[in-house]
């Protein structure tokens, strides 16, 4: 890993931290001032909620300025919504704050995976580099978090003040200004010209093509897969008797082994493609679901879940190196986009889903469900086996003379 990309991941770290701080800051509080639990469940959804809707915009405006514009304006965008917090800590101001958190974090994680796809040079740098930056949102998850509850409860004159909420608010207010500190000095690529002529290209027309299509399909179910976990284990957890200790240290567990994997990643990256790290988290997904809801103890559902969190946090940096790789570059932030439009949208409306389906076919029932559904993409891999074992072989004729990355290095022409 070069400087510039430690850079990048710094700066990544710093906005997504600003995000994660808030979402713990402002439930908090909201709960503090005595409002529902249905009011603080409304105010998370709003964190996701804005990236549903600005994605796909955050993701043109990067293919058309590059990377320094869309993050200036997401910095400007985290850095307003945390200070509004500040000065006017009330429950519409933090949703306001949430709203604005959340769609900064997204449009500039979208013009930081633009940037850093376009400069690597063939897909097994691909590969690696997304390796690395999958490594930020596992720091921020940990740094955000923890450094804001640490304020909130000793930054004032007692645990839980306003004071304390207050400095945890300037702390999400401050940490944007050094994502532009890291991000400043990058040095800005090339600009892609889409080709003249002919009709201006819609976003759905990449959901036309049946590899990206399915692609986005399987990131759609592993992100579905991690709120599943998070949403059933404390289901399963109640219905054993286990404390809240314990429930709260197997989903820590299944945490902390997503972000472990991801330091390997890297390395791993250097030896094997796309479909075979895949292909083994479709498996060992597929099989940790079947056998989770019939553990007996504790301790096997904390080894399922550290098990789980290998398989589930290898794919995401694969994802990633593969719709760079079937995707024009001049429409690479409309693809990051729709992705990250896709993902929220199922942060969303999943919980809804899972609490509907859970009453109905129990908690035994969703895990199953759901391994069925990755054991069944993973006997669909084989009609679309050209996609993941090279995605070059499946582009389609986007309508640009563009040049893109094979696994070779050398360049295709579509």
């Amino acid at each position: 890993m070069d400087g510039a990309l430690a850079r990048l991941i710094a700066g990544q770290v710093c906005i997504h931290a600003s995000m994660t701080g808030m979402r713990l800051a402002a439930p908090l509080l909201a709960l503090r001032e005595g409002y529902s639990a249905a009011a603080v469940g409304t105010l998370l959804a709003l964190f996701a909620l804005t990236q549903v809707f600005l994605s796909l915009p955050a993701g043109r405006y990067a293919d058309r300025h590059g990377l320094k514009r869309p993050v200036g304006w997401a910095v400007g965008v985290a850095c307003a919504g945390a200070a509004g917090a500040l000065v006017w800590p009330a429950f519409p101001m933090l949703c306001l704050a949430a709203l604005l958190t959340g769609g900064a974090s997204g449009a500039a994680m979208i013009a930081l995976q633009r940037h850093v796809g376009r400069a690597a040079h063939d897909s097994e740098q691909l590969r690696r580099v997304f390796s690395w930056l999958a490594i930020g949102p596992a720091v921020s998850n940990f740094v955000g978090p923890f450094f804001t509850g640490l304020l909130i409860d000793h930054a004032g004159p007692v645990p839980g003040s306003t004071e304390g909420y207050r400095a945890a608010f300037a702390l999400t207010a401050m940490l944007p200004v050094a994502t532009w500190f890291w991000v400043r000095a990058t040095v800005e690529l090339p600009p892609i010209v889409a080709p003249e002529g002919g009709t201006r290209p819609r976003a759905w027309e990449l959901l036309g093509h049946a590899g990206f299509r399915r692609l986005l399909f399987v990131n759609w179910l592993l992100s579905s897969c991690w709120d599943v976990h998070t949403f059933v284990v404390p289901l399963l957890g109640h219905e054993r008797g286990l404390s809240a200790s314990v429930i709260g240290s197997i989903l820590g567990a299944f945490a902390i082994a997503a972000a472990a994997i991801r330091v390997l990643m890297p390395i791993v990256a250097a030896r094997l493609k796309e479909a075979a790290v895949v292909t083994w988290a479709m498996v060992a997904t597929a099989l940790l679901f079947a056998v989770y809801p019939l553990l007996p103890s504790a301790w096997a559902l904390g080894l399922c879940s550290v098990l789980l969190g290998f398989a589930l946090g290898s794919v995401q940096p694969m994802i990633m190196s593969m719709l760079h790789q079937i995707t024009p570059h001049h429409r690479h932030g409309e693809a990051l986009g729709l992705r990250l439009m896709a993902i929220n949208a199922s942060s969303v409306a999943m919980p809804v889903l899972f609490g509907s389906a859970g009453a109905l076919i129990g908690v035994a029932g969703l895990f199953w469900v759901v391994g069925v559904s990755w054991g069944w993409v993973r006997g669909w891999r084989a009609g679309w086996g050209p996609l993941i074992s090279d995605p070059c072989a499946s582009r389609p004729n986007w309508g640009a003379k563009k040049v893109h990355r094979c696994r070779s290095g050398a360049a295709a022409r579509v």
